[in-house]
């Protein structure tokens, strides 16, 4: 028998977190997760527990949101109005083409033959702390590590990741709200950006080598294959979902790793082994991203409730990964832990995040090179968070110290 009951009819809870701290407001949602699957939000309803997060994810019917994303305040004649939709925000037959092309080119073996400029790079950034035994590590390592990573993983020469980080800077402020005063910069680095894009194309076109691009290019089904605008599209988008995703991500982490010195210890006794089970452990217990947010493209039967069209459903990421029906003791930091479900900072399904592989690959060899090298970490003052509406969430300061170990491990 069809569902008929309504979301809007039943008894829900408040999911209200304003005024707390993000890891208030996870402790919040996961526990009214304990009786209630489903919660009232100021915008729509939050689904709390893992097993219907990730259904609602894999859930074709229920669109990302970024679907709906338009940029306000935009002339209609504009870069930032006419440019192509990105992966990042499309449906249906489009966003199958695009995955269907491009997951080739995102496999953990093509992430797999960076790992030798990740250390190198982590190595770079940690080195000139060393003697001082202390760092601002978002500043001195968060924040400058991901740029030079995604241009290698593109091909793009050292002398230009600078410029990289520029235009990456210029483009983010579109989340700044303020487009009136930020237009001009975003359209003015998006521009170059795919100038640039397109003259590496038709340079790769002719000379293909082992990067990102070249690999893209190549992707080809039945004759289909990406154009130069797609191609720039999804360039704007590695640089985009990979910069800040990564930044922040390693940052909870450490702020993690300071606050349990227990299990930095056991990263440092074992780093290569134990580095893949703590980027899960990091990302499931303090992820960078904390919910994402789908909308019902219809009217949705699900189980015995219906989500009318047009409902914002938010899927709390950071609940979900502290259900007690999927881990064991969930509130519980533990590195050595096997846990039986995957986490899902990640997401699920169809808009899964693409790089999640290259993601692992740079926050595993960032875990390597720091325990090879930092006997201890510990706070050297209070940690500045990141604001909690910000989206992709971490701290925005980390005053780290450390001791260093007496003998170091060369970069692989």
């Amino acid at each position: 028998m069809p569902a008929t009951t309504s979301i809007w009819d039943l008894e829900l809870p408040l999911l209200d977190t304003a005024g707390l701290e993000r890891e208030e407001s996870t402790a919040f949602a996961a526990g009214l997760a304990e009786d209630h699957w489903l919660a009232r939000t100021d915008v729509g309803v939050a689904v709390l527990r893992y097993r219907d997060a990730s259904r609602i994810l894999r859930d074709r019917r229920f669109h990302n949101a970024l679907s709906l994303l338009r940029v306000e305040g935009a002339e209609p004649d504009s870069f930032l109005a006419t440019r192509p939709r990105s992966i990042l925000s499309t449906e249906g037959e489009e966003h199958t083409r695009l995955r269907r092309l491009v997951s080739p080119a995102f496999t953990p073996a093509a992430a797999n033959r960076h790992r030798p400029a990740m250390r190198r790079v982590v190595t770079s950034l940690l080195e000139p702390h060393l003697a001082a035994g202390r760092c601002e590590f978002v500043a001195d390592i968060c924040q400058p590590y991901p740029i030079p990573i995604i241009c290698e993983v593109l091909g793009a020469p050292p002398e230009d990741w600078r410029q990289f980080s520029n235009w990456a800077g210029d483009i983010f402020k579109i989340f700044n709200g303020n487009l009136a005063e930020d237009a001009p910069a975003i359209e003015q680095a998006s521009k170059e950006l795919s100038a640039y894009i397109a003259e590496m194309v038709d340079e790769r076109r002719r000379s293909p080598r082992e990067d990102l691009l070249s690999d893209l290019i190549a992707a080809e089904e039945e004759g289909d294959r990406l154009s130069t605008d797609e191609l720039a599209m999804l360039v704007r988008a590695v640089l985009m979902a990979g910069t800040d995703t990564t930044r922040n991500q390693l940052g909870c982490a450490m702020a993690l790793f300071a606050r349990y010195p227990e299990q930095w210890a056991l990263l440092v006794a074992d780093p290569v082994g134990l580095a893949p089970r703590a980027v899960e452990e990091t990302m499931r217990y303090l992820g960078a991203v904390r919910a994402t947010v789908r909308v019902a493209s219809c009217d949705v039967e699900f189980d015995d409730v219906v989500f009318p069209a047009g409902t914002v459903v938010t899927t709390q990421l950071a609940a979900a990964n502290r259900d007690s029906a999927e881990f064991a003791d969930p509130g519980s930091f533990d590195i050595t832990a096997e846990r039986s479900a995957e986490q899902l900072t990640f997401g699920s399904g169809i808009h899964r995040c693409l790089g999640a592989a290259l993601a692992r690959a740079e926050l595993q060899e960032a875990f390597s090179v720091l325990a090879e090298h930092l006997a201890t970490v510990a706070l050297d003052g209070p940690v500045l968070w990141k604001p909690p509406t910000f989206g992709i969430w971490g701290p925005a300061s980390l005053p780290l110290a450390f001791e260093t170990r007496r003998a170091t491990v060369t970069p692989r």
